[in-house]
């Protein structure tokens, strides 16, 4: 067939040899016409193993790309059952806000600088938008003898007390599975966002191969520096949100706009910027005012009103 004679041809002018296309003129071979002699079918035979090893290594070259993607891939999935399987999950959120800190510290006040050379004014502005707190470190920074660890004590204790403002506010039982919420739908939004950085730079990183740059090792070191990147971010926006949220809990036989949204969520699982009741007391039922049967009981045993004390309404 025509496509067949052109392959042919396609095959001899890439992978054949000059002495070969030498030959074919002299026997003037016309266009289109079959070709059979037998040391021309040997060349072609040449040629197509000369493909086909491209092709391999074409194959081979993408697999180590792949690889690159997957350890990643295996290192955020095993994370993640762990994450699932964990009881709670207050150790690695613990972990996370501590890592934020230090990750402003190192970046507004490295242990090499002298108090004068610290950025005080972007430190604090990070603060207020990581944790949601106002920490005078511009004055703490004035002080006479102040070093950068008494600094990061300082900074430490303010952010621990205000996440325990948050738990003691929303309470233990309620806190302890919004953290778990919060961490794997940052951690599965993030990744796919991640994904898709990386099917982006996997498309031009070949360009490197331009400036006699090895494609491979230029796309490991900007993936590696790419999923730092992801662990970071993944640090502060859950840090973000656990130092701002606050749980409204509704009543699940009215339904307002949100609660439709979000599925029929039980009250407990929303997550709001204020409280409808005043603070429960677990001992006093007097207290606890008009309590939706989806919600966690008030009394702390970790179970839904309507299996607790509901039963008893």
């Amino acid at each position: 067939s025509k496509f067949y004679l052109s392959l042919q041809d396609d095959l001899m002018r890439i992978f054949g040899s000059e002495r070969m296309d030498t030959m074919l003129q002299r026997f003037g071979l016309p266009e289109g016409e079959a070709i059979i002699h037998p040391w021309i079918n040997t060349a072609i035979e040449k040629a197509q193993a000369k493909v086909e090893m491209r092709n391999f290594d074409i194959r081979k070259n993408i697999l180590k790309y792949d690889d690159v993607m997957n350890d990643q891939r295996k290192v955020v999935f095993e994370q993640r059952r762990d994450f699932m399987r964990a009881e709670s999950v207050r150790d690695t959120i613990d972990e996370m806000r501590h890592g934020v800190v230090e990750d402003l510290l190192d970046a507004y006040m490295p242990v090499e600088a002298f108090p004068e050379q610290w950025q005080t004014a972007e430190l604090k502005q990070d603060i207020v938008k990581y944790f949601a707190i106002d920490v005078p470190v511009d004055v703490w920074s004035q002080e006479e003898g102040i070093g950068r660890e008494q600094m990061a004590e300082r900074l430490l204790k303010a952010v621990d007390e205000r996440f325990a403002e948050r738990v003691e506010k929303n309470t233990p039982d309620v806190m302890t599975y919004v953290e778990k919420q919060i961490l794997l739908q940052t951690l599965d939004y993030l990744w796919r966002e991640h994904l898709v950085t990386l099917d982006h730079l996997r498309q031009v990183i070949g360009w490197r191969g331009f400036a006699q740059r090895d494609p491979l090792n230029e796309y490991k070191s900007e993936a590696f520096e790419l999923f730092n990147g992801l662990i970071t971010r993944l640090r502060q926006q859950v840090t973000g949100q656990l130092m701002r949220v606050e749980v409204v809990f509704r009543d699940p036989n009215q339904p307002d706009d949100q609660t439709r949204q979000m599925g029929g969520m039980a009250p407990a699982e929303q997550v709001s910027g204020s409280s409808d009741h005043p603070r429960r007391d677990p001992n006093d039922p007097s207290t606890w005012g008009r309590v939706g049967r989806n919600e966690l009981c008030p009394c702390g045993s970790g179970k839904k009103y309507k299996h607790c004390h509901g039963r008893l309404a």
